[in-house]
């Protein structure tokens, strides 16, 4: 632009001019220093990076500062296989913490299953994992994690249509959990998923809103149908006992008493047998000595007693007698 006339000149504006040589460093530092910048990578504590070359598996490196070819020859996929992860079947967790918030949305299409004894229950629960071999995990199958869900709800199915509805919501709820634990890691091991499973939990199981107040209806009445039962073993655990009790004592009252019986008459038969004995041997003296004994036995209960001559005659003599038929004391 000149000073003079205020328009515009081209030939004001000079192009730098620079030699090959240059250049030539220019190029070499801009491609050392992408050399450099895309040949160093991190890996964090919780993970391991998977290196390949040109989309072949080559190494697995640690966590820290590593080294790979540039240029995209060398592509790193980091895998968290120190990190538990989870999937969530049935409902969503929008944000955790101390008041967890959850997604509004109803995911019947994954909690909707049918029981074995033909009803329908809301069934959903999470699974927790981590990621064991992380060359499984990349390259053995497509979209592992896509596959691992699948496979949870094949089997939580499968499981809930072996079961009744009661089982479900009751009783059943920590074995369910455990054989969808185990059946799950079977089959993760056989699809070669490279996933370990660390725990299956059922959230919530409850039967669907559009029956639930005819389920809680029945549910009560069981509930009452178990009161019920439970009041009648109590009065039957006070009663029979009882009664079984108090007939085993008046059994053993009874073996007791015929018991004594039989040992008092075979007393009595041994008794008669020795006195049958000893009256053959001396008749006479036995049946005096017989006759004494009695006497003495029945006199002894009488009382007092009065004695009189048979062959006495005349004036009968004057008793004063007591009101009990004794001679009265003077």
């Amino acid at each position: 632009m000149s000073a003079n006339t205020g328009n515009f000149n081209l030939e004001d504006f000079k192009v730098p001019q620079f030699s090959p040589k240059i250049i030539k460093w220019l190029v070499l530092g801009i491609l050392l220093l992408v050399f450099f910048f895309s040949s160093w990578f991190t890996i964090g504590a919780e993970e391991v990076g998977v290196v390949v070359r040109f989309g072949k598996y080559v190494r697995t490196v640690d966590p820290g500062l590593n080294f790979k070819l540039p240029f995209g020859i060398e592509t790193v996929y980091k895998v968290p296989v120190q990190r538990q992860l989870k999937q969530e079947f049935g409902f969503r967790t929008l944000r955790a913490g101390v008041r967890s918030e959850y997604s509004s949305r109803r995911f019947q299409e994954e909690s909707l299953m049918l029981t074995g004894d033909l009803n329908a229950a809301e069934v959903e629960w999470i699974v927790q994992y981590r990621i064991a071999d992380p060359y499984l995990y990349l390259f053995k199958v497509r979209n592992a994690e896509t596959t691992f869900r699948d496979i949870n709800e094949a089997v939580m199915r499968e499981i809930i249509g072996d079961r009744t509805v009661t089982e479900i919501l009751t009783v059943g709820r920590q074995e369910i959990a455990t054989t969808a634990e185990r059946m799950v890691q079977e089959l993760a091991s056989q699809y070669y998923t490279g996933i370990k499973v660390d725990q299956i939990v059922l959230q919530d199981v409850n039967p669907p809103d559009e029956v639930k107040p005819s389920f809680n209806e029945v549910n009560e009445a069981l509930q009452e149908k178990e009161k019920l039962i439970n009041q009648a073993r109590s009065e039957y655990n006070k009663v029979i006992p009882k009664a079984r009790g108090e007939a085993l004592r008046i059994i053993e009252e009874a073996h007791g008493y015929a018991l004594e019986r039989v040992n008092e008459a075979q007393g009595d038969a041994t008794r008669f047998n020795q006195l049958y004995n000893e009256y053959r041997k001396a008749k006479e003296v036995t049946r005096q000595r017989l006759y004494l004994e009695t006497m003495s036995d029945v006199l002894s209960k009488v009382g007092r007693k009065l004695i009189t001559d048979k062959e006495a005659t005349g004036i009968l003599p004057l008793f004063q007698l007591d009101g009990k038929g004794g001679l009265k004391n003077e």
